[in-house]
Formats: structure tokens, C-alpha cells, sequence
């Protein structure tokens, strides 16, 4: 039973002092400004798209918000960053405009991808795209390590130290997965695989679907490599781990497997209701939402307090609501564009 083979999980530990002394006021509220545009962005897309107006899938990040916000502070953008469908987010942390995104969602030739990719296919200069496959994304992803080592032996500085890879816990079961991590690990690629284990692969839970836990220190082993635990729902404990496996990453140019643990709040899309869990586990995990965490830190450091919050979360949904309008205002694309910029072999 699942119950029987759970793991006693080393959750990285950080010194919040220190990580609140090194960022400082202003950037911490730089990375609370992000998050509450990720939450304020998902709940309005959510919203256009149970009104009709954004078609296909919709995969929500809220509650998430913490760890790719941690993750990008950390590393810059300019490294090599690939995700699943649920790739609203990290879109946005990567510098796609809410307007180009919104307009994206509704289809629209102002959009990220001139309205052809849609919720799941959002990319950036940096981001090497959504992926609407389960596991597809890390391959891919293990490519562009490759890449950046095999620029190093032709005597070139590459551009990117990593490359970085965002997954859920059910595309650890994807045979893709244990490909790529063994390539990466026999050809030492600087490549960091963050599974993002909110615990439900659509309706099933992670303990029905991975033989092992804790995941990454599990399955990091088989493969040479080291494997981390991070809290997810705490902005401060990822921030501290992904400073950490960026530096290791960078000094011994080994591929790095992480999961963190953290909790989703809708259903898997937009269609899923989630009757798999009760109000009772959804309310009990929301008590640990990202932004209440990170918002009770900065108030006992003095660098927060509510009225703040509620002035810097009205901003975040101004900017969300005139991306609703500019997508609403949108021209929807010509056909006669439909083959353009398709390339086939």
C-alpha cells in the first residue's frame, strides 16, 4: 500500500534570515508583485474561459505560483526553459507580455503565438515552449543541456549555464522521463529536472501512480545524480534551493533531479471539478497558500503590511483586466495566414 512505502523526506533547509537579508525589500516585493500577477492572471483567464470566450484546454498554476517565481529570481531568464501545458506562468516570468498571452487564450492575432497555439503552446525567446504531451517537454529540455556543453567543446562561450525543466509528478511515469535523465547523467549535461508534485496526475493520486517516495531522491540515485526536496508552497525555502543547485549545477556540470512539493487548487483543467479530493483536504492545503506564506514573512520583517498588499494585488488585476480588454478588442487571425511560418522536411 502506498500508505506503507511513503519516504521520510529531507525538505532542503534554508536560513530565512539570510535569504530575506540578501534579496532585500525592494526585490522581495518585486517577486510578490509576480506572483500576484500569475494568481491574478489565472483566475481572470479562468473566468473568460468559463464564459466562452477561450477555447481548447486551460490549465491553471494557482497555487504554484512560488516555485517557478523562485526559480527564474534565481537563474535569470536567460537560461534554456521548457514546461508542460500548465506554462501560463513561467510565460510570464519570462517576460511574454499579459496582453500577448491573453490575446493568445482567446485566439487572436496579437497573440503570443498570432493565436495558433493557444493555453498550452505559449513560448518566449528563452522558454523552448509548452508542451501539450505529458513528458514530452524533457527530451527537449535535455537537448538544450547538450547544446550548451557541446557549444563549450567547440571553443564557443555559450550564452545559457543550464537548462531547466518543469514537470508534474504523472510525467514521471513517461518512459521519455528515465531516458532523458540517463543521457543526461552519462553525458554530464547541465541540466536541473524540477518535478512539480502538487500530488494529483489529473485525478489520480501521486501514491497510485509512483512506486517510490520521495521522488527526486529516489529516483535521482539510479541515475548517478543528486536529487533535492524543496517546499513549493514556500517561496523562501525554493528560492534558497534553486541558488543552491544553480551554483552545483554550474561548478560540476551534472544533471541535478528536484521535486517540490506542492498543492495545485483547481482541478487538473478547467473541466476537471475535482471530486477526487474533499473541501475539507483543498481548504486544509489552501491554509498554505504561497502568497499568505510570503506575505506573513514580509510583515514580520516589517516590509509588508495588509493595506500594501491589497494595493499591490489591485494593480496586478488592472493589469490583468486591460489584458482582457486588449484581447477582447483583438482581430481575430486571416485565414490566409494559416500556412505561413509552418515548416516541414
Amino acid at each position: 500500500m502506498a500508505e506503507e512505502r511513503k519516504g521520510k523526506r529531507n525538505i532542503y533547509s534554508h536560513d530565512l534570515e539570510a535569504v530575506v537579508k540578501q534579496l532585500g525589500k525592494e526585490a522581495l516585493i518585486e517577486y510578490l508583485k509576480q506572483m500576484l500577477l500569475i494568481r491574478n492572471f489565472e483566475i481572470r483567464a479562468e473566468s473568460a474561459y468559463l464564459q466562452g470566450k477561450v477555447g481548447g484546454f486551460f490549465h491553471s498554476y494557482v497555487g504554484q505560483e512560488a516555485i517557478q517565481t523562485a526559480a527564474v529570481g534565481v537563474m535569470s531568464p536567460k537560461q534554456w526553459w521548457a514546461t508542460s501545458y500548465r506554462c501560463h506562468a513561467l510565460a510570464l516570468l519570462l517576460g511574454a507580455t499579459p496582453k500577448e498571452l491573453m490575446a493568445e487564450l482567446y485566439g487572436k492575432s496579437t497573440g503570443n503565438a498570432m493565436g495558433r497555439g493557444g493555453s498550452m503552446h505559449f513560448f518566449t525567446e528563452d522558454m523552448l515552449g509548452g508542451f501539450g504531451i505529458v513528458g514530452g517537454q524533457v527530451p527537449i529540455a535535455t537537448g538544450a543541456a547538450f547544446a550548451i556543453n557541446y557549444q563549450k567543446k567547440l571553443g564557443k562561450k555559450p550564452e545559457k549555464d543550464v537548462s531547466v525543466c518543469f514537470l508534474g509528478d504523472g510525467a514521471v511515469a513517461q518512459g521519455a522521463f528515465h531516458e532523458a535523465l540517463n543521457q543526461a547523467s552519462l553525458w554530464d549535461l547541465p541540466f536541473i529536472c524540477v518535478i512539480e508534485n502538487n500530488e494529483w496526475g489529473m485525478g489520480t493520486h501521486v501514491d497510485r501512480a509512483i512506486s517510490v517516495d520521495p521522488i527526486a531522491e529516489m529516483k535521482a540515485s539510479g541515475y548517478g545524480m543528486k536529487g533535492y526536496t524543496f517546499d513549493g508552497m514556500d517561496f523562501f525555502n525554493c528560492y534558497a534551493g534553486f541558488q543552491h543547485v544553480f551554483e552545483e549545477v554550474k561548478k560540476t556540470s551534472r544533471p541535478i533531479l528536484i521535486e517540490v512539493m506542492t498543492e495545485r487548487f483547481k482541478g487538473h483543467s478547467v473541466s476537471d471539478p475535482g471530486l477526487y479530493r474533499s473541501k475539507e483536504d483543498l481548504s486544509k492545503c489552501m491554509e498554505r497558500d504561497p502568497l499568505v506564506i510570503m506575505l506573513k514573512v514580509l510583515s514580520s520583517f516589517n516590509m509588508m503590511d495588509e493595506e500594501k498588499y491589497k494595493e499591490l494585488d489591485k494593480e496586478q488585476k488592472e493589469i490583468v483586466m486591460a489584458a482582457m480588454k486588449y484581447a477582447e478588442q483583438s482581430p481575430w487571425p486571416d485565414p490566409i495566414h494559416l500556412e505561413e511560418d509552418v515548416f516541414a522536411p
